[in-house]
């Protein structure tokens, strides 16, 4: 290890052996909030395996921009692929390159301008099946109607509900356990325990049930359709006229469902949480709503014109971040004064740099306003990045962006969403920071 490195400071509560595995297990949130208190690059050891985690706003602008050409994915995502093979979200740069540019069309404003429709519909269906007074897992609902949603948009008829279904139960139980995978000891997933049977059996499934509708959309010809499937199967190289392979378009098709669902959900389900807790949020958002659609169907030319929406939304995504990302150095660089040699593994947490003090003035306070013009210049355009920076930004970021708007404002419209009393909502740490459990009452807006 070089001298520089050495000069790292550790973060408190290491242990001999398993490092600090603990708090990055039993409280990961809070554990890397607090790496900020130590530096801006904070060494933490993952069992014997150091791990240097920046946490500054701007070294994670050098590690995502600016010093970019240095690295690549780090090993939450070598530990991913085992789902996911080399898609996007874990592909090494020369391979992402070429699928990025492959997939791009498909997330192009006007063919999202398409799905918008799909996505108003199935909101109102979603909440024209509550009845007044009922208490509703939200967080289970949404998962569902994210899943659903991103199946009719994404993919033709034939996919829809297989693989949907496959998500809805596979996905949780892959993320959650991939998430913990990332920060033990690889010899620990061939242990015979549940957890690994769980994820071992749920990663089958669903690459199979992925696999089986690639096998019959060669079989019915579909190729041309005007959906993700199709594109993949159909798209072609601009340099060298390859085209995907079977596997590619189905790790593909498995990372966007991973990508699409839980963010999007999670997302939905904070901002009911946090509209039942401050109501003068919702009050607002609710004038906001009747003034720029009134009661006609959302539509896509609807979604910049709710401003006040696009706050409360920013501040939601500011909250409940991705709680950990990593990258790994693919050449010598040097990053907050230390020099990095080959091979060092870096990590950051969105989360964390969202609730940066550095950052936001009392950043655990939920505050829509302070995304107004005036006091959101005070932020630096590296201190907000919730669907990443750089080249390996998020593909899907406007689709999600427009399905969430489009979903609130249809929804809210009908319902009152009321806590339940006596039920704590404890944030937990998987792809985002998401609610473990949110049961609520939902009341009719009008009698």
């Amino acid at each position: 290890m070089s001298a520089a490195l050495k000069a790292v400071p550790r973060a408190p509560k290491h242990l001999p052996l398993i490092g600090h595995a603990l708090p990055l297990l039993r409280h990961p949130l809070d554990f890397m909030k607090s790496l900020r208190d130590t530096g801006d690059l904070v060494r933490v050891d993952v069992g014997t395996l150091p791990v240097y985690f920046v946490t500054s706003a701007e070294l994670t602008h050098e590690l995502l921009v600016t010093k970019a050409r240095n690295f690549d994915k780090g090993r939450f995502f070598v530990r991913a692929r085992v789902l996911v093979g080399d898609s996007l979200p874990t592909a090494p740069s020369t391979i992402h390159r070429t699928h990025r540019r492959l997939m791009q069309p498909m997330f192009h404003q006007a063919r999202i301008a398409g799905y918008a429709k799909v996505m108003a519909t199935r909101a109102q269906a979603m909440a024209d099946g509550w009845k007044p007074g009922q208490t509703v897992a939200v967080d289970v609902e949404l998962a569902q109607f994210s899943v659903a949603t991103l199946a009719e948009t994404m993919f033709s008829a034939e996919i829809s509900r297989p693989a949907a279904d496959a998500v809805i139960r596979d996905v949780p139980i892959l993320l959650k356990t991939a998430l913990i995978r990332a920060v033990t000891p690889r010899l620990l997933d061939r242990l015979p325990i549940p957890a690994n049977r769980r994820f071992d059996t749920a990663a089958t499934r669903l690459r199979k049930v992925i696999d089986d509708v690639i096998e019959l959309s060669h079989q019915e010809g579909d190729e041309e359709n005007a959906d993700l499937l199709s594109l993949l199967l159909s798209a072609r190289d601009a340099d060298t006229g390859e085209r995907l392979s079977d596997r590619e378009v189905r790790d593909e098709l498995v990372a966007i469902m991973f990508a699409g669902t839980e963010t999007t959900a999670s997302t939905l389900a904070w901002t009911f949480h946090e509209l039942a807790t401050h109501p003068e949020v919702e009050k607002k958002l609710l004038t906001e709503i009747e003034s720029v659609i009134g009661d006609r169907p959302v539509t896509f030319e609807d979604v910049p014109k709710l401003e006040y929406m696009d706050r409360v939304l920013r501040e939601i995504s500011r909250m409940h971040s991705v709680p950990l990302l990593m990258r790994q150095a693919t050449a010598p660089v040097e990053l907050g004064g230390a020099k990095l040699p080959v091979g060092t593994e870096l990590a950051f947490s969105l989360y964390a740099l969202h609730r940066d003090a550095r950052l936001y003035e009392d950043p655990e306070r939920f505050d829509p306003d302070r995304w107004l013009p005036e006091r959101s210049a005070s932020v630096p355009r590296e201190g907000y990045i919730p669907f990443g920076a750089g080249n390996r930004k998020c593909i899907g970021d406007g689709f999600a962006w427009t399905e969430i708007v489009i979903t609130l404002a249809t929804v809210l419209r009908r319902w009152k969403f009321q806590r339940v009393p006596g039920h704590t909502v404890r944030e937990v740490a998987s792809a985002v920071a998401h609610p473990e459990s949110l049961p609520m009452t939902v009341v009719p807006r009008q009698e």
